[in-house]
């Protein structure tokens, strides 16, 4: 019988090496997300115990362990549209603002989960070339994330009902969605192809991504410590071209961290404009 329990020091222990690996600070008392998340790894890497599976990535003798393990602990639940005004000062500020420049638009979805974000940009992009034909220019977007198996779901773009239900419309549903079979749908080609899912982790350089003129990093730096912040919104400053706009999430602001930007309040919302 495997054993599920961690003690204080193996749990520090693991702390420091996930934010050593990935900028995630667990902080205290997390031992239960800890046992959730990586308990099913004991079994499928045939591991006696959680402990066992614990200093086994830790001293990273198992390297496809160790990947598996960050996946998990990195793994987070997301939905179509999330909070709405994002999508809505996309659609109605920054796309006709940026458009007028006439040149090829760059997207960033940054820490993409399972797609949910980038998918839903490219839904109004899609609405608005419909109502505007030649309206706005070349547009695309790079998704990104640190978890090879939310990349593999990205990339295939099929989604059960439970996560059809999540901020996705009927009406949007229909649009841009075709039966996939037991029960689920697939995202239909025309917005999969606006899309390019590539993995990257945070606390790396971004510079093989490019230059963006919007970027998306949403209710990612909640897990991060305010040193690491600092560097991501520093390393995103740098990935902007002049001009270039930068979204949070509603909980997340760049007080302290960076002076790189400038705030816009939006009717709703707030966005950051690079200086």
């Amino acid at each position: 019988m495997t054993t599920i329990t961690i003690n204080e020091q193996e749990y520090r222990d693991f702390s420091r090496f996930l934010e050593s690996q990935c900028g995630i600070v667990l902080g205290d008392s997390k031992q239960y997300l800890v046992r959730s998340r990586l308990s099913p790894l004991v079994a499928k890497f045939s591991l006696a115990s959680l402990s066992d599976l614990l200093q086994q990535v830790i001293s990273g003798r198992n390297r496809e362990l160790r990947v598996a393990a960050v996946d998990a602990m990195t793994t987070n639940e997301t939905l179509w549209f999330r909070d709405g005004y994002p999508f809505t000062v996309l659609a109605d500020k920054l796309l006709p603002e940026l458009a007028a420049n006439r040149r090829p638009l760059k997207i960033w979805s940054a820490a993409s989960s399972s797609g949910q974000e980038p998918y839903s940009m490219g839904m109004i992009i899609s609405e608005i070339q419909a109502r505007k034909p030649g309206f706005l220019p070349n547009i695309s977007i790079t998704a990104t994330d640190i978890s090879p198996s939310m990349l593999e779901t990205c990339k295939a773009g099929v989604y059960d009902n439970l996560a059809l239900s999540r901020g996705l419309s009927p009406e949007r549903r229909r649009a841009f969605f075709e039966d996939a079979g037991d029960g689920k749908m697939k995202i239909n080609d025309k917005i999969k192809r606006m899309v390019n899912f590539r993995p990257q982790n945070l606390m790396d350089s971004y510079s093989l991504l490019g230059k963006f003129d919007i970027i998306f990093c949403r209710n990612v730096l909640i897990y991060f410590s305010p040193e690491m912040k600092s560097q991501v919104l520093n390393q995103m400053a740098a990935s902007l071209n002049p001009g270039g706009y930068l979204l949070l999430g509603a909980s997340e602001s760049l007080t302290g961290l960076t002076d790189k930007f400038e705030m816009v309040r939006c009717n709703p919302g707030i966005i950051y404009k690079l200086k």
